[in-house]
């Protein structure tokens, strides 16, 4: 660069920020609500949760199809000089010739019989003391318990999204409080070196300006590094690589949740995904004790069979067989009972994991409650104290130029403003995100009713 002229020197420089400004326009700029789309159709955390659900409707097909019939082919080849089974076979093939077959040595030492036996069998459930429909009962409620724990991982995710995309907003509004900071900065410097030149400050005034200076470039670092830790964040919810460029829209403000603390607590039992889970797993439960009970009941089921037996592959002597089976344990040593109170002792489990839930569900509706209305007086304290820090660092700035203050009421004064301006950003967004965990808390939290 030394050796180039003035000319190839502003070529480089126009080539540099036409190449930054390319580059951010490359960064795909989101809205919160594309964010939100973007990561319930690609984050791997509701890819577990779907594939929880396709399991579960898995298992209520597979109970669902208890109730058929089942039918099963098969084929056997068999070849046997036993003297039961060759004359057996013979007989299934309705080839026995009593002229030749019923000689004691045919009979006893009989020659080796091929056999083909092609068979349908189909065996019809009739009656199962109701253990079938208790199965599909169960895996009902599994699938419906299923579906409400992915609501609920939505709405975990879309506030996580909203920590992240306000994140970026909060982190680039501590950049824009750090480069004010900044310019203050470089001001005491210049001002201080003048008053230096002057005589009127002694040279310690001009190297703690320079010290503060120096302070606030970091706190800017700091800033900006926060900025893209938010942006990888965003982007790591939303199943992207952080290689791709990525910038966020406007910023999002969640309305308070209307409602007194009771009425939201209410609602919450209604609404909140995560005890509807749990409900839907107590009816699986009490599905499954029902299920137990079915085997203190007897069985009918009804057998039909189709048989062919050749020493040829083929379909001669064609025969069938209809069975009806009707079974009853009268006594299982007590495996029956045990299971049973199993079952319901699994359902009393989770009726009782169902209360700590509402308890600890209407806890944290309270709670975020307050937090939400505390960080509205919050914002409104941190917009009154920047004002007034506003004005108390005008008065001492003047105060310093007219030699009346110090170098360290000066600084004081300007770490006062700078901490006004990032209290009030931090309660800025500790506003979204409590306004935003209330809803989440009460089960209503969704980008479209932010």
């Amino acid at each position: 660069m030394k050796n180039r002229n003035p000319r190839q020197r502003l070529v480089v420089a126009i080539t540099l920020v036409l190449s930054l400004a390319a580059s951010a326009a490359w960064a795909e700029k989101l809205e919160f609500k594309q964010c939100v789309e973007t990561a319930l159709a690609q984050n791997p955390d509701l890819s577990i949760s779907h594939a929880q659900i396709e399991q579960a409707e898995a298992a209520l097909r597979q109970a669902q199809g208890n109730r058929l019939p089942r039918v099963n082919l098969s084929l056997t080849a068999m070849r046997s000089d036993d003297a039961l089974n060759a004359f057996g076979l013979k007989l299934g093939q309705q080839r026995v010739n009593p002229a030749t077959d019923f000689g004691p040595a045919a009979l006893n030492h009989p020659d080796a019989v091929n056999n083909f036996n092609s068979r349908i069998e189909v065996q019809v459930p009739v009656y199962n003391g109701g253990m079938v429909q208790s199965y599909i009962d169960t895996a009902k409620a599994h699938v419906r318990a299923a579906q409400s724990g992915d609501e609920v991982a939505r709405q975990q995710l879309t506030k996580n999204i909203l920590m992240a995309y306000q994140g970026v907003h909060t982190a680039r509004a501590y950049i824009k409080v750090a480069d004010e900071a900044r310019a203050a900065a470089e001001e005491y410097v210049r001002i201080t070196d003048k008053l230096h030149i002057q005589g009127m400050v002694v040279k310690s005034d001009l190297l703690s300006a320079r010290v503060n200076l120096e302070d606030v470039k970091v706190k800017g670092l700091e800033a900006r590094n926060a900025e893209k830790a938010a942006l990888n964040q965003l982007a790591l919810l939303l199943g992207r690589s952080l290689d791709e460029p990525l910038d966020v829209g406007a910023p999002v403000a969640p309305a308070l949740l209307a409602g007194g603390e009771s009425d939201l607590r209410r609602q919450a039992r209604d609404s909140h995904a995560g005890l509807r889970a749990l409900r839907n797993q107590i009816e699986a439960a009490g599905a499954q004790v029902g299920a137990a009970r079915a085997g203190k009941k007897p069985q009918f089921n009804v057998m039909l069979r189709q048989d062919w037996n050749d020493k040829n592959l083929g379909i001669d002597a064609s025969s069938y067989t209809v069975a009806g089976v009707l079974s009853w344990a009268a006594f299982d040593g007590g495996v029956t009972n045990a299971g049973i109170d199993r079952a319901e002792a699994a359902r009393s489990e989770l009726k009782a994991k169902l209360r700590q839930a509402e308890d600890g569900i209407g806890y944290q509706v309270t709670d975020a409650r307050r937090r939400a209305l505390e960080a509205e007086e919050k914002v409104a304290a941190r917009v009154a104290n920047l004002e007034q820090a506003k004005e108390a660092q005008r008065l001492v700035k003047k105060r310093y130029e007219n030699g009346m203050g110090t170098m360290v009421e000066l600084l004081a004064a300007q770490a006062q403003l700078d901490k006004a301006n990032a209290d009030l950003v931090a309660s800025q967004y500790e506003l979204a995100v409590n306004r935003a965990e209330l809803k989440r808390a009460v089960g209503v939290l969704a980008a479209d009713t932010l």
